[in-house]
């Protein structure tokens, strides 16, 4: 019975998160960048790190935890539901045409290494060890350089003056007022997921430990619960484009936001689990 319970408030403290940052923390962080006037790729960036904030706080967590193995399975996990999920919001929108572009292609192709690498990783048996660390943090600096310059070569629209008066729509628009305002609900944000997150590392340790649930079970189900906000970003950011008849400009917010999770969810937020575990994992 006790287990069933322990299920319970892992089921309930995950789907907190994913509330969380799906109502709060992805609107919060979409309304500063378009407040900003930022363009399509840079408010998928930034929904890119909102979205992985899930996958942050349980593998962190999860590590601490000492439960590593399940943090590693949480992502391989999470970045193939990610894309799953982007590809059946494109042919769902009717989209696929816009991946004729170089610059999504070249990003799609760096998604699926973010799916095979770890999968091989976990094939060939390779420990994910601290000395990985270093190896993923020069991978994360690659893929970005790779898809910055990527989108600067095909994707390049703004003539000169364009870009000019873009930097002073952002400067007029991104009023110290808003930045304030919304600085302080990311805050409060941010001290509610960590309270959540502390309380999901509990159950998930007495799940392990005391209940011998495998952690391949525990990192797949974490895995769900944490692509849901992805889910949503990847619609919302094709219906919001399509209502302005600029559905390229949809794709690449979606495609961004994709590209951006996942790197950061196996290259940057793994090496944090990695770190924790080796020095605080119980």
């Amino acid at each position: 019975m006790k287990v069933v319970w322990e299920f319970i408030k892992f089921m309930f403290y995950s789907g907190l998160i994913v509330v969380i940052s799906k109502y709060a923390l992805v609107p919060v962080l979409r309304t500063l960048a378009e407040s900003l006037n930022l363009k399509p790729k840079t408010v998928g960036n930034i929904a890119g790190v909102a979205t992985s904030v899930p996958e942050l706080l349980t593998v962190s967590f999860s590590a601490v935890t000492g439960l590593v193995s399940a943090s590693v399975y949480n992502i391989i996990s999470s970045n193939i539901i990610n894309t799953v999920q982007y590809l059946l919001a494109i042919f769902m929108n009717k989209n696929q045409r816009h991946l004729q572009n170089r610059a999504l292609k070249v990003d799609l192709i760096l998604a699926a290494l973010t799916i095979v690498i770890p999968i091989l990783m976990v094939i060939l048996n390779i420990e994910f060890s601290i000395a990985l660390v270093p190896v993923f943090i020069l991978l994360f600096v690659l893929f970005y350089f790779i898809n910055h310059n990527v989108h600067k070569l095909y994707l390049n629209k703004l003539t000169q003056e364009e870009k000019e008066i873009e930097e002073e729509e952002k400067w007029v628009r991104g009023k110290k007022k808003i930045m304030v305002k919304y600085t302080f609900l990311l805050l409060i944000i941010s001290i509610l997921l960590y309270i959540i997150g502390s309380l999901l590392s509990n159950t998930l340790e007495d799940l392990c430990m005391q209940f011998k649930i495998p952690q391949l079970i525990i990192g797949i189900l974490l895995g769900f619960i944490t692509s849901i906000p992805e889910l949503i970003t990847f619609f919302e950011a094709q219906r919001h484009h399509k209502r302005q008849e600029d559905g390229e400009d949809g794709v690449i917010e979606a495609t961004s936001n994709l590209l951006t999770s996942n790197i950061l969810n196996l290259f940057f937020i793994q090496s944090i689990g990695i770190l924790l575990f080796y020095l605080l994992g119980r």
